[in-house]
């Protein structure tokens, strides 16, 4: 059994906006991440993956996204042992500014550069990952423009 779990790449001014987990969170409380959460049992339903992820961006900083574009899709076990399937889409800010909404789940919002994640020993792997393979998707966005 896996937990779903969806990430915003979200791209703005040529930077990345990463969170600072909370310290109350389960899983790598305190670490940079993307914004993000869990999937809901919903039965049968549409667009769950999408909808879940403007529902969790909404809730953790208060901005609505829009032009989903996937990315890349990975698993891994989770602090508490759980194992995840973590979907990650590329999205732009359609309203709003970025602020530490949920105090539970956000204790910091960041805006940083490509460069500026890859050079940052804090930054885990994987997210390095994921926004590298975020930066191809928007250069591929931007050329079929």
């Amino acid at each position: 059994m896996f937990i779903v779990n969806v990430e915003a790449a979200i791209h703005r001014d040529g930077k990345w906006l990463l969170i600072r987990r909370s310290e109350k969170e389960d899983h790598a409380p305190g670490m940079l991440s993307l914004v993000g959460g869990k999937c809901d049992l919903e039965g049968v339903s549409r667009d769950i993956l999408e909808r879940t992820l403007i529902r969790e961006v909404d809730e953790e900083v208060g901005v609505k996204i829009g032009g989903l574009t996937y990315v890349n899709s990975s698993s891994f076990v989770a602090d508490p042992g759980f194992n995840v399937i973590d979907i990650v889409f590329l999205c732009g800010v359609e309203s709003g500014d970025p602020y530490a909404k949920s105090p539970d789940e956000v204790d910091e919002v960041l805006w940083m550069s490509t460069a500026e994640i890859l050079a940052n020993e804090e930054i885990p792997e994987y997210l390095k990952t994921n926004v590298g393979l975020a930066e191809e998707r928007l250069k591929e966005r931007v050329f079929v423009k």
